[in-house]
Order: C-alpha cells, then sequence, then structure tokens
C-alpha cells in the first residue's frame, strides 16, 4: 500500500514537472545534459529584468552553476522566462511598485504643451521620464497648477496613484 502511494507521488510530480521541463528548460537541459549526468556543473549567465509600474525597467546580472535543473527552474518560479542560449537566460517580472529611479529623482510636473509628466528632477522642460494626459489649465486651481510648475516630488507607489488621480479630473477630453 506505502508503495502505490510513493508511486503515486512519483507520477504526479513527473506529470507536474513535465511540461515546465520542455516548456522551460528543454534548450538549457540538453546543453546542459552531459555536464550534469558526468557530474559537473553548468555555469550559464541569467539576467533578472524588473518592469515597474512607471515603465522603467532593471536588470540584475548573475552567474549561475547549475547543478540541479529542478533546483534552477524552481528558484526562478516566480519569474517569466523571456530567452536562453547555451550560456544567458532572460527572466523578467513585473514589480507592482515605482521604479527605485523615480523614487529619488521623481517630480511631476507640467510639460510646456499642458501634458502631466514625470521629470528626472525638479521639472524645467527637459528630462522626460514618463507623460500621461493633457491638463486644462483653465479649469486648474490655481494653487494646484503653482505645485505642477514647481514639481511635485514621487516618493512611492502611493504617492503615485494620488497624484495621477487628482489631476485626471483635470485632463482634457478628446
Amino acid at each position: 500500500m506505502r508503495a502505490l502511494k510513493v508511486s503515486r507521488i512519483i507520477m504526479v510530480f513527473l506529470m507536474l514537472s513535465l511540461p515546465l521541463f520542455f516548456s522551460f528548460g528543454a534548450n538549457l537541459s540538453v546543453i546542459a545534459k552531459d555536464s550534469l549526468t558526468s557530474g559537473e556543473p553548468h555555469n550559464v549567465d541569467v539576467t533578472l529584468q524588473r518592469v515597474y509600474l512607471d515603465g522603467e525597467m532593471s536588470e540584475e546580472k548573475l552567474e549561475e552553476t547549475i547543478w540541479s535543473m529542478e533546483d534552477f527552474w524552481s528558484r526562478y518560479s516566480e519569474w517569466q522566462l523571456v530567452d536562453q542560449n547555451q550560456s544567458e537566460i532572460i527572466f523578467r517580472q513585473d514589480v507592482d511598485d515605482i521604479s527605485p529611479l523615480l523614487k529619488m529623482h521623481g517630480y511631476f510636473g507640467l510639460a510646456e504643451d499642458g501634458t502631466l509628466s514625470i521629470y528626472h528632477g525638479k521639472p524645467d522642460g527637459s528630462d522626460v521620464i514618463q507623460s500621461f494626459f493633457q491638463i486644462n489649465t483653465e479649469k486648474l486651481k490655481s494653487q494646484l497648477y503653482k505645485s505642477l510648475l514647481e514639481g511635485i516630488p514621487v516618493s512611492s507607489k502611493e504617492d503615485y496613484i494620488q497624484v495621477l488621480k487628482k489631476y485626471e479630473e483635470y485632463s482634457m477630453e478628446l
């Protein structure tokens, strides 16, 4: 009875892991097969791309030594495979936050054409990181207009969302 239970567990494991193996790891498995079966590790460069709400993407580069394909894929199970070849694998992950760059240097401001934008540093007409929608400045309250001219710092996801919501009601209808 115990042997039957163990064999069922193994069968379920194989059924669940085979699609992952073939869809994500097939190419790398073939490449690493000789080294892994001989007990030798396979070295690969891993690039981790993080895409933030504001559209910025950061990259982290690592060198991984693969001893076990199963362990390798489970380590990156939360990541989406973007590309792979013999020596490199690229993963991507969407991050539900604004980028560190925006937190440190981002300011909401108003472009010359009235577009709500985020600038790298205080708004001065250059270095736009992201643009949103055009604002009807005639309907905009003077205090809100002045805040945009001076620059509104973006230090958190909450600030980012709050400013977008506040100024969205003054957007120009297309």
